[in-house]
């Protein structure tokens, strides 16, 4: 930020009002001395800037209790203490995938507050897309009771690579979406910003916030699928490559890795529809039974999943890899992972399943937003998905 001095009394006020707001946010409630304590502010700057963020709407003073079991209620006039209003402003995390549109609703703290989704056709127009993402936001706030203007922030996860402004570039999983303008067709909808992310990158973003790799600042998470895709967080932040591609492993059989996963996963000699679901569902489903060609297929597909992933795992050296999408679900997945990576990596990372199951975009999509916000706020160090 460089060098303070006293012809920076806007930016002081912010700082100021940033390192209270968080105390705050951070302590649950608190008292003036409380932050005098926790913050280094003298008590006048304190009191000065509680007061102002209580006229912005993002501070409240708590009414004074009762004293707790065992304890006599003290003489005299309490302490005041106040709390960051959570609920002054509110964020969404939408999903647009090729079969459906899920939203998640919370507050300023991040907690869900309100869910919704529903199935789109695969074969749906970017329009109808977009009309069921609209219809869908609306039912979730008309059944939260969220007034549309208090929305600070929306985070959208979606298939494709998508530039900085939310367009994307490349999109072989939806009808209409390649070039298609999403921010800037979605921004027409709210008063706030909206911000777009590929969908592996963002359900990588939700298992740090709130999955399988909270403990871990260095990830690969893999979304499988038939068109598979990998998110990486590097050092705690996203790492999306100059254009937004990295990751973008379901290109590897353009470099001759023999055959598309729609004919790996053939049981009949024949590709499996592009992105049918349902026929890779019926795959998995007969190999589970026994059928000799779909666990041949289900084999086959594993392997390239694997050698796709120590590719990436070579690249990057990863403390953790996760696998998500509809492979979290196939048995016996992490041992041929755990097994090929060893074979090709020096340092073979862990593995493990995403615990946050189809919810990992939308919840991404949300720590997106959330970032986005808290970066205003509290804007004294970078986020997890801060643009460079």
């Amino acid at each position: 930020m460089g060098r303070l001095t006293g012809g920076d009394p806007s930016l002081l006020r912010r700082i100021n009002s940033a390192v209270v707001l968080d105390a705050l946010r951070g302590a649950g409630t608190a008292t003036l001395t409380d932050l005098t304590r926790v913050t280094g502010l003298s008590r006048p700057t304190v009191e000065g800037v509680v007061e102002g963020l209580i006229g912005d709407g993002l501070v409240a003073e708590v009414a004074p209790g009762e004293p707790e079991k065992g304890q006599t209620r003290r003489q005299g006039r309490p302490a005041r203490r106040f709390r960051f209003r959570t609920e002054a402003g509110h964020l969404l995390g939408v999903e647009i995938g090729p079969h459906r549109v899920a939203v998640l609703l919370s507050g300023l703290d991040g907690e869900i507050s309100g869910t919704g989704s529903r199935e789109v056709a695969q074969t749906a127009s970017a329009d109808e897309r977009l009309e069921q993402v609209r219809a869908l936001v609306a039912q979730v706030l008309r059944r939260s009771g969220v007034a549309r203007s208090s929305l600070r922030a929306v985070g959208v996860g979606t298939p494709g690579i998508v530039e900085a402004d939310g367009t994307v570039r490349l999109c072989t999983a939806l009808p209409g979406w390649t070039g298609l303008a999403l921010g800037e067709r979605l921004r027409r909808s709210f008063r706030c910003p909206v911000l777009v992310e590929n969908d592996a990158n963002a359900a990588a973003v939700a298992e740090h916030w709130k999955g399988s790799a909270t403990d871990s600042d260095d990830i690969v998470f893999v979304l499988a699928g038939l068109s598979p895709g990998a998110g990486s967080l590097i050092g705690g932040r996203l790492h999306r490559g100059f254009g937004g591609a990295a990751g973008e492993i379901g290109a590897m059989h353009l470099l001759g890795r023999e055959a598309t996963p729609e004919a790996l996963l053939s049981t009949t000699g024949e590709p499996l529809p592009p992105l049918d679901e349902q026929a890779v569902a019926e795959v998995f489903a007969d190999a589970r039974r026994g059928d000799e060609r779909a666990r041949a297929a289900v084999d086959r597909f594993i392997q390239r999943l694997v050698h796709d992933v120590a590719a990436l795992v070579l690249a990057l050296d990863p403390e953790l890899v996760v696998v998500g999408g509809w492979a979290a679900g196939l048995e016996g997945v992490l041992d041929p992972l755990r097994e090929e990576l060893s074979r090709f990596c020096l340092r073979p990372p862990r593995v493990a399943l995403s615990v946050l199951g189809d919810a990992a975009v939308a919840t991404g999509a949300l720590r997106v937003a959330l970032d986005h916000v808290e970066d205003s706020l509290f804007a004294l160090a970078g986020t997890v998905t801060e643009r460079r």
